[in-house]
């Protein structure tokens, strides 16, 4: 599906673009090139050593930001899949920071619809999202909410080109960078896990499932949907007993910004949702789309009306020895109890 592809990842010195870089050149060996796109010289320097250029003849690293749009249309030429991850993902830093969050999240995602419409060869764009710009309460989720809807918006002013915009919303990636796992393991030789409310629950999601799943969006999105996977909860009083059982799990507060429980799908969004099987897609509200409509032609199924995908009510919950075997497997193949 790639091979002979030119793929370009926005952000892509980050735990998402690492994984996904390492993911394509090991199934797509003839893909023509990958391009990172980024801001941080470091980081590039360090993924070009892990991923040495020698040996992988596709890579190309591009610094630059995404608020800077002269610099995303001179990376973009030749370009025929985006994958957008870059993104200032921090709640707390958002909210202490709300503008520099806006120019990033927002004006550099209106930055790269443009671009992408401008270049002419692009015929993919795939912007990541998160469980957070579903009924957003911090100003990080109402960023992402906004970028979702200028991506989705991009398929109603392309004109006669050959592209697509699609997103995928997906929950708390284990082990990836600020999240709570890697927290609580540096944490638990303290004797203390600090835990912000006992009734927490997060989604998750490993990091080689987020890029399995960006994969496919690539070759069944139509354009305009917003993909969200089938995924397991956790609770937070779980998590550190996996972590920390013998530790002291002192209730500290929520931090500004947070929710008890996130969502992916509100029940608002049940009227235009679908059930694609091992994901759903959440479709526009305006434009060509019509759920119904949509799954006589891709054999789905509607939900139900009030339909909402909540961590909290979510079916499926992680054992604490479930949690403890992901964190072997995604984060520290070396974790003991």
């Amino acid at each position: 599906m790639l091979n002979n592809k030119s793929i370009l990842v926005t952000g892509g010195t980050g735990s998402f673009g690492k994984a996904f870089v390492k993911t394509i050149l090991s199934r797509y060996p003839d893909v023509k090139r990958l391009v990172v796109y980024s801001r941080d010289e470091l980081k590039q320097f360090e993924m070009e050593q892990e991923f040495s250029s020698s040996v992988n003849k596709s890579m190309r690293y591009f610094i630059g930001d995404i608020r800077d749009i002269d610099r995303l249309r001179r990376a973009l030429e030749g370009i025929d899949t985006v994958i957008h991850a870059a993104a200032l993902k921090q709640v707390p830093a958002a909210e202490y920071n709300p503008f520099e969050s806006i120019k990033t999240n927002i004006l550099g995602a209106q930055n790269l619809v443009e671009a992408c419409l401008d270049t002419g060869s692009i015929r993919n764009v795939m912007a990541l999202s998160t469980d957070k710009a579903a009924a957003p309460i911090n100003l990080y989720g109402a960023t992402k909410l906004c970028s979702d809807k200028l991506f989705i918006a991009a398929n109603n002013i392309k004109g006669k080109r050959d592209i697509r915009f699609a997103v995928v919303r997906y929950g708390n990636v284990m082990g990836s960078r600020g999240s709570v796992v890697p927290f609580f393991l540096e944490r638990r030789n303290t004797g203390i896990l600090p835990i912000t409310d006992s009734h927490m629950t997060r989604f998750n999601i490993s990091l080689q499932d987020g890029v399995d799943m960006v994969i496919w969006a690539i070759a069944n999105a139509q354009g305009g949907e917003i993909f969200v996977p089938k995924i397991p909860s956790y609770r937070i009083t779980d998590l550190a007993t996996a972590i920390g059982p013998e530790c002291d799990h002192s209730i500290v507060g929520i931090r500004p910004g947070e929710k008890i429980h996130e969502e992916m799908i509100t029940a608002s969004d049940s009227f235009n949702t679908v059930d694609l099987g091992k994901y759903f897609a959440i479709l526009p509200t305006t434009g060509k789309h019509n759920a119904q409509h949509y799954c006589d032609h891709n054999g789905c199924k509607l939900v139900t009306p009030g339909f909402a995908y909540n961590s909290g009510t979510n079916p499926d919950f992680l054992t604490v020895e479930q949690l403890r075997e992901l964190i072997r497997l995604d984060v520290d193949p070396n974790f003991k109890v």
